[in-house]
């Protein structure tokens, strides 16, 4: 097993910087982060090898696009053995519209995100899902009515 690199303080900068501002030029990293641009650019090479930028992407404001409704599902199962979850997981593979899958504990097994049109879209969604018997024994969907706090980001110098 190939061995991570360990991150320093300079790293974690790197990785904060580049997630606030995917686009940032390397010398204006460079410049951010307090390095000259091919130390930094050989840093974020090493990052990205690692595994550590899974990848770059653009956030869209979905809403100003369209119409659109949030709901969060929980999802119990009717048998808790390995392979039940691996058949649910795998009948929600190819589901667009779900955006985040959690296996969970508590009262419920799984946290479900799906970003749909409209309630009716969802409810369409939620009877396909029970028609494909992937052993779903019941859920309660929890429908997003205001989101005051969106944070695209997560602190890596908190977390470090």
């Amino acid at each position: 097993m190939d061995r991570l690199p360990r991150l320093d303080r300079i790293d974690l900068n790197i990785l904060a910087e580049l997630q606030r501002h995917g686009r940032i030029t390397n010398a204006d990293l460079a410049d951010r982060v307090g390095l000259s641009p091919s130390p930094c650019l050989a840093r974020v090479k090493r990052l990205e090898r690692a595994g550590y930028i899974a990848g770059y992407g653009a956030r869209l404001d979905l809403a100003r696009l369209f119409r659109v409704q949030v709901v969060y599902t929980s999802v119990t199962l009717d048998n808790h053995r390995r392979e039940d979850f691996d058949t649910f997981e795998a009948g929600l593979r190819s589901v667009e519209e779900l955006t985040e899958c959690h296996l969970v504990s508590g009262g419920f097994d799984y946290l479900l995100k799906f970003v749909v049109r409209d309630v009716a879209h969802y409810q369409s969604l939620v009877e396909g899902l029970l028609d494909r018997h992937i052993g779903i024994s019941k859920y309660f969907s929890y429908i997003v009515i205001k989101s005051p706090i969106l944070r695209g980001e997560v602190s890596v110098k908190s977390l470090a």
